[in-house]
């Protein structure tokens, strides 16, 4: 149920939130995280509901961030949770075992906490700066990915990875070699002139390079 991409949705009202994810869907992104963090919940719940519509038609994945009961009233396919929203536990009671929980994961230590906790895949980043996040955590950079893939090899250890946070189409293959499963990605999709190409040629270097 992990593709590759996971378009992150962004826009400051409903109707911005709503036309980006479906410009993403047809462009043929398989795997929608809503993240309307300024949105009331009356507006993130809108937004939820039309895309729980639209991926259902589109056979896509949908993912809620932060909001476990937003999920859980859309019937979302899982939750994205970071590192001081709910716990992975009481997201698992809520929305059953079936669910996809994705957890933040800024450093080593939190992919670690993020595989105790039995998380599905977990958003390690930011790459580098990203205008579309607040708060942003202190940067990666290429050489943090190959610091954490390179410890979790040694102690035996795996997590679908999937790299966050102001990436361009050219750090896609350096990703891939790195040893991350997917990308997280808002601005790189929603600002492209041909969407559609864009993620065809991102799907293909992710799943063959």
């Amino acid at each position: 149920m992990l593709n590759r991409i996971q378009y992150i949705s962004h826009g400051d009202t409903v109707e911005e939130q709503k036309k980006n994810i479906l410009d993403a869907l047809e462009a043929g992104c398989k795997m929608i995280q809503v993240r309307f963090k300024n949105g009331s919940r009356h507006a993130v719940l809108e937004v939820a509901t039309q895309a729980r519509v639209w991926c259902t038609y589109g056979n896509a994945v949908l993912i809620i961030n932060d909001s476990i009961e937003i999920a859980r009233e859309v019937d979302a396919d899982g939750v994205h949770l970071g590192l001081t929203d709910s716990s992975v536990e009481e997201a698992r009671s809520i929305l059953g075992s079936t669910k996809i929980i994705g957890g933040t994961a800024n450093t080593l230590e939190d992919v670690l906490q993020r595989i105790t906790e039995k998380c599905d895949y977990v958003g390690l980043g930011p790459l580098r700066f990203t205008s579309t996040k607040e708060k942003l955590s202190p940067l990666l950079g290429f050489e943090g990915y190959q610091r954490v893939a390179k410890e979790l090899d040694m102690l035996g250890l795996s997590i679908p990875i999937y790299a966050i946070g102001g990436i361009v189409r050219n750090d896609v293959e350096l990703l891939k070699k790195i040893g991350v499963y997917g990308i997280a990605v808002s601005g790189m999709i929603s600002d492209s002139a041909d969407k559609m190409t864009l993620i065809s040629e991102i799907e293909q270097k992710l799943s063959y390079a």
